[in-house]
C-alpha cells in the first residue's frame, strides 16, 4: 500500500512534512503514552497528545511542561485559520500553576507542512504571525524568558524627542502613545 500524497491526507502531511520540520527544529517526534510522566517527554513533539478537548496533533514539551500545541492540516488547507483549533486544544491542557488566561500552554502553532502560523497567547495584545520554521527547544526557552511588560515599560522611558530616533520612529511612537 502506498502512502497518500500530503495534499490528500492530513496523516500523510504529518508523516511526510510536519514530522520532518519538527525534527529539523530539534524536537523528537514520539507517540503519546497514557500515564507516562510529562518529564519523560522533554524536548519532544508528542503526537496525539490527550487534552480535555480531544487529542492535539502534537504537544511540544520542555522541562515537564507542555509549552506548545501544534495543529496540522493537509497541504491543500491554509493553516492560518486553524489556529482556533490549536487554541481549543490548548484550553484543554491543565497543569497546576501554568495558565495564560484560559490557555494551558503559551504557544500555539498551525501548519500544513509548508506554512507555519504561530500565536503567543501570553499577552492578549499579541497577534498571530507566520513563521519560516518551528521554534527550536532553545528558542522556546528563550521566548518563555522574555518579559513583554518589562520591555514595554523600558520602551516607554525613551523620550520621543530622542536625537537617536529617526523621524518615522518618532511619528510611530507618537501614534502609539496617542492610541493608549
Amino acid at each position: 500500500m502506498t502512502m497518500p500524497a500530503p495534499r490528500d491526507s492530513e496523516w500523510a502531511t504529518r508523516k511526510l512534512l510536519v514530522d520532518k520540520r519538527l525534527r529539523s527544529a530539534g524536537w523528537r517526534v514520539v507517540p503519546f503514552e497514557e500515564g507516562k510522566p510529562l518529564s519523560s517527554f522533554d524536548g519532544c513533539a508528542v503526537e496525539e497528545f490527550a487534552t480535555s478537548n480531544g487529542p492535539a496533533d502534537y504537544a511540544l514539551l520542555l522541562g515537564g511542561k507542555v509549552v506548545g500545541v501544534v495543529e496540522a492540516k493537509k497541504l491543500t488547507l491554509g493553516p492560518q485559520n486553524v489556529l482556533s483549533q490549536a487554541a481549543r486544544y490548548a484550553k484543554g491542557v491543565h497543569e497546576d500553576g501554568w495558565r495564560w488566561g484560559e490557555f494551558g500552554v503559551p504557544f500555539l502553532f498551525s501548519t500544513n507542512g509548508e506554512v507555519i502560523w504561530h500565536h503567543d497567547v501570553r499577552d492578549e495584545r499579541n497577534r498571530s504571525r507566520r513563521l519560516e520554521h518551528f521554534y527550536t527547544p532553545l528558542g522556546v526557552e528563550e521566548a518563555l524568558g522574555r518579559d513583554f511588560e518589562a520591555a514595554c515599560r523600558q520602551l516607554s522611558l525613551i523620550p520621543n524627542d530622542n536625537a537617536r530616533l529617526r523621524p518615522y520612529q518618532r511619528e510611530a511612537n507618537g501614534a502609539i502613545e496617542e492610541s493608549d
